[in-house]
């Protein structure tokens, strides 16, 4: 019995079809890695009567107000920085945390308040691994005066959430 070639042909086609794909789904589960490579840091200030706030955008500036006077005496100021490890292409979201209470090492809080992003948000990775996003995050400091807030140097902790999209 002789089978007509387009039967041959139709019935190879069944079996070799496939869905066709625009392209390939990323790795499951997505993941994404943060490390913060950098802390914020404001620097030496020195305040009045009235106080006021310093603020260190994500660009790295710094700017006062108020009767806050910042000092150059070598203390480096810098937004944090985190290195932000995903596949190209993922669309990444910044949530900032709370205002958090910073604490001084005699006595004293002053407010931080976390800015905005250097890649905004929500921003699309585009480094492809091993190489990695840097995402700048800038804060200000609400600041009291002298009795409120001695000199020394205050620290704490804030948060920021990285959610992929």
């Amino acid at each position: 019995m002789k089978v007509p070639v387009h039967t041959i042909l139709l019935i190879f086609g069944l079996l070799a079809w496939r869905p066709a794909q625009a392209q390939q789904p990323p790795p499951r589960p997505i993941s994404i890695f943060v490390n913060p490579a950098q802390g914020l840091r404001f620097g030496a200030f020195t305040l009045g009567t009235t106080g006021g706030t310093v603020a260190v955008a994500a660009s790295g500036a710094r700017t006062s107000t108020g009767d806050v006077v910042l000092l150059q005496l070598g203390y480096t100021f810098a937004p944090a920085v985190f290195e932000v490890d995903a596949n190209p292409g993922t669309l990444i979201q910044i949530v900032n945390g709370p205002s958090t209470v910073l604490t001084g090492s005699n006595g004293g809080t002053l407010l931080l308040t976390i800015g905005s992003s250097s890649t905004g948000t929500p921003f699309i990775a585009t480094a492809t691994p091993p190489a990695r996003t840097l995402v700048r995050i800038g804060g200000t400091l609400t600041v009291g005066n002298l009795l409120s807030n001695p000199a020394g140097q205050y620290s704490g902790m804030f948060n920021v959430t990285f959610i992929q999209e």
